[in-house]
């Protein structure tokens, strides 16, 4: 019998905390760069110091007691020869107190505060004298529970010797991107490690320091490098070539529609119609802004799919909204499909096993032409005959592995899907440019004939009642109301208006009117039963949560009330005002703020109702919401798996971006060894996800 592998000792909460930072290889440890620096290089006499700056300093301990007013708090007396300063400890230890027994000479290190009693510093970092000045400031790096700072320095200082940081840039290749080419990756990594203490703390922090450039360069190279080699790969594979017959299923669909397509509307379709008709697998962004008309572009390209004798299947994050997309597919698309013995299927997660099966059969079969559902539709038992096309509809509301676990049930014979990807939040140039480039991107920039302006009012909370008179009249109107809150019920933990009341307060207030709510857990039946009255116009008010924030078309609704707006994230409120102004009448959206205890809002917030007052332009609300939450947040750093930019900034580096746009085919194409070792220093086994 072969010997059994020794068994792998257990990792202890330090290194399983390494774990969770994502610090598994030397060049992840090399690569955790500092959040700060601080100068332990010099000790400052207490007489030369001034209040209010962080100092370090060195005496004997003439005193140490634990004082118990106004709290228990160990209070320890320094003495330096020139001054007396008081260190104060909040939470200690018996064995910090007694590492600071009275005539142990130790330095302390931390902001030097003015007092009753003297000078005192509040909780410093302390230490021996008898240790020897280091010679480059101290890093101070992100971390979590159970990893200290002095076990994660040794760590990242290991990594810094073991890790291969040969220069992975063609020869050339530095000084074409602009960067000085005597700080390469070696000796950038070792000076923003340890900078000495002469550093440019300015250069340092705003990063503009050669040792920052090159790190932002090589990572930005990374990306540019992973994205082409994806949609080289990609591009190498097959897919059904889906070619547009003239007097065709979307010919039909065309002339049925009960309105014209605008300008931009055709241009993307166009653009679709070309990519299905080459036998590489469409990978294509779909983006507009609300109610720009992206449903029957997807309906126009599952008509070509279909009249080639392919299936479409099109996935939404949300059963309303798939729903929605279900119900136009049906009325455009099921008179046509009637004479070819074709259908449109739904599959959601809540259907009855009863509702189901037939359905699964259809698709199984092929009769199903195209199928409707959320992601249900990538459940093990669902069985696609012949799947062409799939269009992902809010596809940043999908996590990577289910977008993967799409593609994968595609896979017919050998062949590729095409994949069409729609996105309401405009993705600003920029961000175009490093995480979607690996994508085609279409824009419908123009909004459909008719669509009136919204007005966007920032009111306080305190304003409501004048909100609810406002109800009432556009109610007398004929016209119907959205009132979004941002909670289901009442919380101790945040003192936010929950739908539940807001109904039970509104149903009081409006007692001609029938007032709805909805809410993601509500049963399915019930959230259906809701909006059709709401639909149907019969229902005059309707208080729902985030669940109607895509989607949702109610031509009748002319005013939307979105409370507690200040916790809304841009995009959001973007969306939700998108669901009124879609009928001739003129709009509003209320904006409801509520100020914290001093009367103010925070900054982020005031940021985003002040952006919401002044455009109703999406792409301009997307490029502002990069501005205030970055990359990680706009694209959702959880959902995206895509490898997100740690030190470059997008808008600032924008050169940056461009010189490894450029350079990134022709490393590709000349140096595919440096490319693949450059790759995987950066990104490791993140690069799979970019395939999603």
């Amino acid at each position: 019998m072969p010997a059994a592998a020794p068994a792998q000792a257990p990792l202890s909460a330090p290194q399983k905390a390494l774990v969770k930072l994502g610090l598994a290889r030397d060049i992840d440890l090399a690569l955790h760069l500092p959040l700060r620096w601080e100068d332990e290089t010099r000790i400052t006499r207490l007489a030369d110091a001034r209040e209010g700056e962080v100092v370090q300093v060195e005496g004997v301990v003439t005193d140490n007691q634990v004082a118990f007013r106004p709290r228990r708090q160990l209070v320890v007396t320094l003495d330096d020869g020139s001054d007396t300063c008081q260190l104060r400890f909040l939470h200690f230890y018996p064995s910090q107190q007694k590492a600071l027994a009275v005539g142990t000479r130790i330095r302390a290190r931390g902001e030097l505060r003015g007092g009753m009693f003297g000078l005192q510093m509040v909780h410093p970092a302390t230490r021996p004298a008898s240790a020897e000045l280091p010679d480059t400031l101290t890093p101070v790096y992100s971390t979590v529970a159970a990893l200290p700072q002095a076990y994660l320095r040794k760590a990242v200082q290991s990594g810094l010797v073991r890790a291969d940081l040969g220069d992975t840039l063609p020869p050339g290749a530095a000084q074409a991107m602009g960067l000085d080419s005597r700080w390469g990756l070696r000796e950038s990594l070792r000076f923003l490690h340890h900078p000495p203490p002469e550093a440019s703390a300015a250069a340092l922090e705003d990063r503009s320091h050669p040792a920052w450039q090159r790190l932002k360069a090589e990572e930005l190279l990374a990306q540019q490098l992973s994205q082409l080699a994806s949609k080289r790969e990609r591009d190498a594979l097959r897919a059904p070539r889906l070619p547009t017959r003239a007097g065709g299923l979307q010919e039909q669909l065309l002339a049925a529609l009960p309105f014209a397509l605008t300008g931009a509307q055709h241009r993307v379709v166009q653009e679709i119609a070309r990519d299905l008709d080459r036998e590489v697998p469409m990978h294509r962004l779909l983006q507009g802004d609300v109610g720009s008309g992206k449903t029957v572009v997807a309906a126009l390209a599952a008509a070509i799919a279909i009249e080639a004798g392919w299936q479409c299947a099109l996935m939404a994050p949300t059963e309303i909204l798939a729903e929605q997309h279900f119900r136009k597919l049906i009325g455009w698309l099921e008179p046509l499909l009637a004479g070819r013995a074709r259908s449109v299927a739904w599959l959601t997660g809540s259907q009855k096993k009863k509702d189901r099966a037939p359905m699964l059969e259809q698709v199984a079969s092929g009769h199903a032409a195209l199928v409707v559902g959320t992601h249900a539709v990538i459940q093990e038992q669902v069985q696609f005959q012949r799947l062409a096309l799939a269009i992902i509809d809010e596809q940043h509301r999908f996590g990577v592995a289910q977008r993967l676990a799409l593609r994968s049930k595609m896979q017919v014979a050998g062949q590729e899907p095409h994949l069409l990807m729609m996105s309401a939040t405009p993705i600003p140039r920029t961000l175009a440019m490093s995480y979607y480039a690996d994508l085609d991107v279409s824009t419908i920039d123009e909004l459909p004939p008719g669509r009136t302006p919204i007005v966007t009012k920032v009111i306080a909370a305190s304003r409501r009642e004048q909100v609810i008179d406002r109800i009432r009249l556009q109610l007398a109107e004929g016209r119907q109301v959205y009132w979004v809150c941002p909670l289901i019920e009442e919380s101790e933990a945040l003192d936010l208006a929950d739908a539940t009341a807001t109904h039970q307060q509104l149903s009081e207030a409006l007692p001609d009117a029938l007032v709805g709510l909805l809410h993601s857990r509500m049963p399915p039946a019930e959230k259906k039963a809701v909006m059709a009255l709401f639909t149907g116009g019969q229902m005059g008010v309707l208080v729902s949560t985030t669940v109607i924030e895509v989607g949702v078309d109610v031509p009748n609704a002319s005013l939307m009330v979105i409370e507690h707006a200040e916790r809304f994230g841009l995009s959001q409120l973007h969306q939700l005002r998108g669901r009124v102004g879609r009928g001739a009448a003129a709009s509003t959206c209320v904006l409801l703020y509520a100020p914290n205890e001093n009367g103010r809002l925070g900054d982020t917030a005031r940021e985003r109702l002040k952006a919401m007052a002044e455009t109703a332009d999406g792409f301009e609300i997307a490029r502002r919401d990069l501005a205030i939450r970055g990359p990680g947040e706009f694209l959702g750093a959880r959902q995206s798996g895509a490898p997100l930019l740690r030190f470059a900034d997008l808008e600032a580096d924008r050169d940056l971006l461009e010189a490894a746009r450029e350079l990134a085919p022709r490393m590709l194409d000349r140096h595919p060894e440096l490319a693949e070792r450059h790759v995987q220093r950066w990104l490791g086994g993140k690069w799979e996800y970019l395939k999603a």
